[in-house]
């Protein structure tokens, strides 16, 4: 598994359940087994046993990762979407006032909807500010970032 494991994005779902079936299934059916047959060997009360008896009620919770491509044995992905958001959260406790706070997570969200889409947040920013004066209100949905990144394309 360790030399598929920095390779695991470039494959396709398919492939990757794929690899996960041929290299990783086996892995963790042998560390099951061996979990249990620890069990056997050391007193039931010490802390130990608890952590043996906890990983082995969560194996079948990790199955769903050894048959689906798409999913993440970590959350690696999840956690470096949010980082920005984690690093300027005292920031945001000096926003000024609840209206302050209400913007900037308007702004975030916007900024974050156009990464999302693979479109330049600033690039789509100024282009939609530039806009907004002259665009009917009924069309708002023509302003967003998939749609820029549509216009963009053509």
């Amino acid at each position: 598994m360790a030399n598929s494991t920095p390779s695991r994005r470039r494959h396709a779902a398919g492939e990757r359940a794929r690899i996960r079936q041929a290299e990783s299934k086996p892995l963790f059916d042998e560390l099951e087994v061996w979990l249990k047959a620890q069990l056997t060997r050391i007193s039931g009360k010490t802390s130990l046993a608890a952590a043996i008896r906890y990983a082995i009620t969560r194996m079948k919770r990790l199955s769903p990762y050894l048959e689906n491509g798409f999913l993440e044995i970590d959350n690696n992905t999840a956690e470096q979407a949010i980082r920005g958001i984690t690093i300027g959260r005292k920031n945001w406790l000096f926003t000024g006032s609840q209206r302050g706070g209400t913007s900037a997570a308007i702004a975030y969200t916007l900024i974050e909807a156009a990464k999302l889409n693979s479109v330049d947040p600033q690039a789509w920013l100024t282009d939609t500010l530039a806009r907004i004066p002259d665009h009917k209100i009924t069309r708002l949905d023509e302003l967003m970032p998939w749609e820029y990144a549509e216009r963009a394309k053509a």
